[in-house]
């Protein structure tokens, strides 16, 4: 009998090595994906923490120009001052509830002359054209606004627009267009304006709460790396089997094996199979 010591040949060692490394993968994985959910998690926090909250002084939360905590996302905050019409953009490339679309970028001028970039809405594509069909205008005069702060975007390689247009919200690159200081850590999707006007765009909606399936994605590798190992033993048993063949005990247990399934119900697949098999011999 030649028992289990081939298992510890080199080209079985070899194979437990193969899915030791297969398992420490699925473990990075599965810790890569229980990240993911903790930011989503983070994300529903702030989200709870931040929107409802009450509205603060803009210089209270952004205390310099390129300043922004990611704790402070979705934070209302209020500043008065006039739109900037002539420096309005649309950003590209904004789908909303399946449908394309843009969102207007209307640059905020607040009383010491630096400006704050609001993100007034949803417009979707032309009807034959790629802009909007029209674009409420924003309220002139001195205006009162309640934003909610979101980070700059970065940049896209690759990604363009035509003119009037951006590819993404890079406050660093509106700061240029507009020419005055701007604030580039961080815009505001607008919340309220005083005086409203009496068309705007789509508002922005309050993120729904969606974790995502990380959590099962991070159950489904370890159940990926525990099969592995399943699969070795099985690997080895079969070996096992065939390298013991003539052993009696060995026989026993197949004579055992082959009445157990040949005891199995068989499923009507396997019967149309066999009714085939035996025409074809005909």
């Amino acid at each position: 009998m030649n028992g289990w010591r081939f298992a510890l040949s080199r080209r079985w060692l070899g194979y437990l090595g193969l899915a030791v490394a297969f398992a420490i993968a699925c473990a990075g994985l599965a810790n890569w994906q229980l990240a993911r959910r903790d930011e989503a998690l983070a994300e529903i926090a702030r989200v709870d923490a931040n929107w409802e909250s009450t509205p603060r002084a803009l210089t209270d939360v952004l205390p310099t120009l390129g300043s922004f905590d990611d704790a402070d996302k979705w934070m209302p905050v209020t500043m008065s001052g006039h739109y900037l019409p002539a420096d309005q953009l649309l950003v590209r490339g904004r789908p909303l509830d399946g449908n394309a679309g843009f969102e207007v970028l209307a640059p905020f001028q607040l009383g010491d002359g630096t400006v704050f970039v609001v993100d007034r809405g949803w417009l979707p594509v032309g009807s034959s054209q790629d802009e909007p069909d029209t674009i409420p205008a924003a309220p002139t005069g001195e205006v009162t606004v309640v934003v909610r702060l979101k980070a700059s975007e970065p940049t896209v390689v690759g990604r363009s627009a035509p003119a009037g247009q951006i590819a993404t919200i890079h406050l660093p690159d509106i700061a240029e267009r507009v020419g005055d200081p701007t604030y580039t850590g961080a815009y505001g999707v607008l919340a309220s304006e005083d005086p409203a006007v009496a068309t705007r765009p789509t508002a922005v909606a309050k993120p729904v709460p969606d974790e995502g399936p990380h959590l099962s994605y991070a159950f489904q590798w370890v159940a990926f790396a525990i099969m592995g190992f399943f699969g070795l033993g099985w690997a080895i048993r079969q070996e096992y089997r065939i390298r013991n063949s003539d052993d009696p005990e060995e026989r026993k247990r197949a004579a055992a094996r082959r009445v157990k399934a040949a005891a199995k119900p068989r499923s009507d697949a396997e019967v149309e199979d066999e009714i085939l098999d035996a025409r074809a011999r005909l």
